[in-house]
């Protein structure tokens, strides 16, 4: 027996689509989309106001072939910077939507200490297409739980699951784990840092990431002391490769980051 239909079935849904338009509509008046950067009314979500786009500063070739540092001038192919000739990474690239700066530093903040977290679909969609290709997982740096506990959320895993709807790469929230709590790294230098994540991190299943590129993700990217640790578990675990995607990165000196 064939379903009943309701007669006007149709124009019912035609009646709520159209309801569903104009609330949105006066949604979109009452509460109009705002600029991540500095809150003013934009055209649409995720877009920043000109004053703000031009204070990001995107990173793009030339840059070292190891750490994706930006160059000045083109160095040539395969040309390593001064810093990875001296002391190699141990990640394979570096990829950042943008060198750390002022509208930067307050996305960063927004999404990390402020709650906004449709701020990670915002830097993720400017991270996509900086990525290398043949990624096969994408590993959120985590928090210790007691640090998770009191944000309520890790930024790192917000932004990697935006990055994965936007790149179709799958991400794994529960590869890696930080085992201690560690002392805020900020105001220490290379060697300190370093130290103080000296055997924080465990892979928590090595089937998870054995023989697989490995995508690291987190918001900001300043020494490499916190990448370098996670990497290194993850390589001792069968990891195939090991690289960062984050929304920025510390290109130079800048005290704001430190």
């Amino acid at each position: 027996m064939a379903a009943l239909v309701p007669r006007g079935l149709p124009a019912d849904k035609d009646r709520v689509r159209r309801l569903s338009d104009s609330l949105a509509s006066l949604l979109s008046l009452a509460l109009p989309p705002r600029c991540p950067g500095c809150a003013t009314p934009v055209d649409c979500d995720h877009r920043f106001c000109a004053t703000c786009w031009q204070g990001l500063h995107f990173l793009r070739p030339p840059w070292c072939a190891r750490c994706n540092r930006p160059f000045d001038y083109d160095r040539g192919e395969g040309a390593w910077c001064a810093s990875c000739l001296a002391d190699p990474p141990r990640v394979d690239g570096i990829r950042a939507a943008v060198a750390y700066g002022a509208v930067a530093r307050r996305l960063a903040l927004k999404l990390k200490y402020g709650g906004r977290i449709g701020v990670a679909d915002t830097m993720a969609a400017l991270l996509a297409p900086t990525m290398a290709d043949g990624a096969d997982l994408l590993v959120p740096v985590p928090l210790h739980r007691w640090r998770l506990w009191s944000r309520a959320f890790n930024q790192a895993v917000l932004i990697a699951r935006a990055l994965s709807r936007h790149t179709d790469v799958p991400v794994e929230i529960g590869a890696l784990v930080r085992t201690r709590r560690t002392a805020v790294l900020r105001g220490l230098d290379r060697r300190r840092r370093r130290r103080a994540v000296a055997g924080a991190f465990r892979v928590v299943e090595r089937s998870l990431v054995e023989g697989r590129a490995i995508v690291l993700v987190d918001d900001v990217y300043t020494s490499g002391a916190t990448a370098d640790a996670c990497a290194r578990v993850l390589l001792k675990a069968g990891a195939a490769s090991v690289s960062v995607a984050c929304w920025a990165r510390v290109v130079g000196d800048d005290p704001a980051a430190h």
